[in-house]
């Protein structure tokens, strides 16, 4: 069984508890609007995969 976790809405905050509650996922879900540098430091954690939001540059 794959574990994903799944989160929105960032808007360029990225709490640290993110990295605790994820730490047992396989895969992490980003539902849009990353914001400034989250998508890297998620994807730097775990494979990431996520759709853009009316904030995020295409």
């Amino acid at each position: 069984m794959i574990k994903i976790g799944l989160l929105s809405d960032t808007h360029g905050f990225l709490d640290d508890a993110v990295f605790k509650h994820f730490a047992d996922c396989d895969e992490i879900w980003h539902a849009g609007d990353f914001g400034a540098d989250v998508a890297e430091k998620l994807a730097a954690f775990k494979p990431l995969r996520g759709v853009y939001g009316n904030i995020d540059d295409k």
